[in-house]
């Protein structure tokens, strides 16, 4: 699953700060597993923009519509005839929904509202954790069933750096060192 973090208000704000008709087009997919870029997360961002711009004495139209996918042109030719209308089309999918929209509809301005962070998947409720770096030569099989690449913070392919101490990485005590982990199970294994 790919996970992402809403951008903060002010850099959208700044986004959109010649805009007065916007929509804020959400996705079924991936971020709304992630609580970030579902209906309920399209709705609660429209307040939040629409509340700001109010205060500024510069009121801003917000629409709002979530598809299924924003991946997928099946779903991106839905809002086909909507697009259009709008100053822009604020995002709320991974980083390729707006460009999958912008390749669709280039005469029309998206923008990201959310920051792609990782493929990952839930560890414990609303607890997100990277697995993957979506690097195109999937080795897990060698390291059974983890990836150092994008577990590991020097993306190490040969062992541990020597840095970890007590099974936890040099760059914070809260990491656990992945080639710890795959070293205890190789030897819990008998490999």
């Amino acid at each position: 699953m790919i996970i992402a973090d809403r951008k903060p208000v002010g850099e959208l704000l700044e986004m959109v700060k010649d805009c007065n008709r916007i929509l804020i087009l959400g996705c079924k997919g991936c971020v709304t597993v992630c609580n970030v870029g579902g209906t309920k997360e399209v709705g609660v961002l429209a307040s939040i923009l629409k509340i700001a711009r109010k205060k500024e004495g510069r009121p801003l139209q917000v629409d709002e519509k979530t598809i299924e996918r924003q991946c997928d042109p099946e779903y991106i030719a839905q809002v086909k005839d909507m697009v259009g209308q709008y100053d822009a089309v604020i995002s709320m999918a991974c980083g390729v929904g707006p460009q999958f929209l912008s390749e669709a509809y280039p005469d029309q301005r998206f923008f990201p509202a959310v920051n792609t962070t990782s493929f990952g998947g839930a560890v414990s409720h609303g607890i997100w954790a990277e697995r993957c770096a979506g690097c195109g030569t999937c080795l897990i099989h060698h390291f059974d069933g983890m990836c150092p690449i994008a577990r590991c913070s020097k993306s190490l392919l040969h062992g541990p750096c020597g840095g970890s101490a007590k099974g936890k990485c040099e760059i914070s005590k809260e990491v656990d060192c992945i080639w710890d982990m795959i070293v205890k199970k190789k030897m819990e294994k008998g490999r």
